[in-house]
């Protein structure tokens, strides 16, 4: 770089500039250059304030591609920041499936204040859709569908494919649906077949069978029906047959990953879609209502240690293999857990089956727990000199293996059948038992063997 070359500016000052000229076409082409990803970014480095201008500055297309990169609690902050009718022109650009998780998420007097400002009709989905658990393949479908009369013909379809191309990109690929004059879904047509038929074709004698779902059809449900076959989209229908909406395998592929995402972090005490631009006082609150019922399990399990504390003193050895004991016993408890919720998900598992589930988990945990209660027998005995003290920890882990895969295994079950999260609740539970039982076990069969470890 020469000495009058000035240095590139950055992209966060480039926008700052846009900002103090209040140029939204400037700052409508910075953000199109950026992934959607970078363009959130940028958006909530800014404050509130300015955030608020930027979004007001450019189009409602250019704001939507920002809000709909944001997970729905985000992206609901972010707009209930908004002029209501700067908001509302901003959730219309949206899918009708984003336009229900964003309105959801907002307390009822933003979400109304928005949706009064909306197209009646964009609105109308939006209540009819929100009436369905995100879960389900009602919370999950858009409300736009690709339909045409089965008295239309072949020309009719391809008309709509070009002069209303642009609509046809929020049907996310589906194959014309074909309905009734009161909208009941009748059949499909592919794509393959409108570009090889004459167009004077009427549907209803080129159509096929279309497998359709309920508005209530789990994810599970629906990701099997997408395994099974290859569709882009499933349609959605009511108790009448009416076509409602239509569910795409992107969005089950999304729902899905969300739902492992989610539960992995419930289990390490992240509750919610936690971002750091969140306030901080909210996100202090969340993890304190975890971390403090930690501390009290905790202090149950310490317990334990400190009625065995003559025994630690005199054989000091054991205090370095404590922690190993419940380490394992904790891993091979956490294993059984992952598999029980992974087996609730997918309907293969259900709360009354905790009987079939524990013979399954003991079988493994007393195979693992002798191999792993073996290995660090020999370990202690080689490093500490003393076979006894070997088989205390050795007999130790393979027990407390035992009772974690058990416990793992079928507090999820239970926590189900009482309606308590298992992605929430048990990772404490396995973790404060395999503890305190790890403890007990350890200095009991010391206490009991303390002639022979003292030696």
């Amino acid at each position: 770089m020469t000495e009058t070359e000035a240095p590139p500016r950055s992209d966060e000052d480039m926008l700052d500039e846009a900002l103090e000229r209040d140029d939204g076409p400037a700052l409508e082409a910075l953000l199109a250059e950026q992934p959607p990803s970078e363009a959130l970014r940028l958006t909530l480095e800014l404050s509130v304030e300015d955030r608020n201008r930027m979004l007001g500055l450019v189009s409602a297309e250019a704001a939507a591609r920002i809000v709909e990169e944001a997970p729905a609690e985000l992206a609901a902050e972010i707009v209930e920041e908004l002029d209501a009718g700067v908001a509302a022109s901003i959730v219309e650009e949206l899918d009708s499936d984003d336009q229900v998780d964003l309105i959801d998420e907002l307390d009822t007097a933003d979400a109304e204040a928005i949706l009064a400002r909306m197209d009646p009709a964009d609105a109308a989905d939006v209540r009819r859709l929100i009436q369905y658990d995100s879960d389900t393949a009602g919370g999950l479908m858009v409300a736009e569908t690709f339909a045409f009369r089965v008295d239309e013909t072949v020309g009719a379809v391809l008309r709509g494919l070009t002069v209303e191309d642009e609509d046809f990109e929020r049907y996310r690929g589906q194959h014309p649906y074909v309905v009734d004059a009161e909208g009941r879904l009748q059949g499909v047509v592919s794509l393959r077949t409108l570009l090889t038929i004459r167009r004077g074709t009427v549907l209803r004698d080129v159509m096929a069978k279309a497998i359709s779902v309920p508005p209530t059809a789990s994810i599970d449900e629906l990701e099997n029906l997408f395994d099974e076959h290859p569709f882009l989209g499933i349609p959605v229908t009511d108790a009448r047959g009416v076509l409602i909406g239509v569910v795409s395998r992107i969005a089950i592929a999304e729902a899905v990953q969300e739902r492992t995402e989610s539960d992995s972090l419930k289990m390490q005490g992240v509750i919610g879609d936690e971002l750091r631009s969140m306030p901080t006082f909210v996100r202090a609150r969340r993890r304190l209502a975890w971390l403090s019922a930690n501390i009290v399990l905790n202090i149950i399990a310490a317990s334990v240690i400190s009625a065995y504390e003559e025994t630690l003193a005199a054989v000091i050895a054991i205090a370095v293999f404590l922690p190993m004991v419940s380490d394992m016993s904790g891993c091979s408890g956490n294993q059984a857990v992952a598999v029980s919720l992974r087996e609730l998900a997918l309907g293969l598992t259900r709360p009354t089956d905790i009987a079939r589930v524990w013979l399954k988990e003991i079988s493994v945990g007393v195979m693992n727990g002798l191999v792993l209660g073996l290995l660090i027998g020999v370990v202690c005995w080689v490093w500490k000199g003393n076979p006894w003290l070997g088989v205390v920890i050795g007999t130790a882990l393979a027990i407390n293996t035992m009772i974690a895969v058990s416990i793992g295994g079928i507090v999820p079950l239970v926590l189900k059948r009482f309606g308590t999260d298992p992605a929430v609740a048990s990772g404490p539970l396995l973790t404060t038992v395999t503890d305190m039982a790890g403890f007990f076990l350890v200095l009991s069969l010391a206490t009991m063997m303390m002639p022979l470890l003292v030696k």
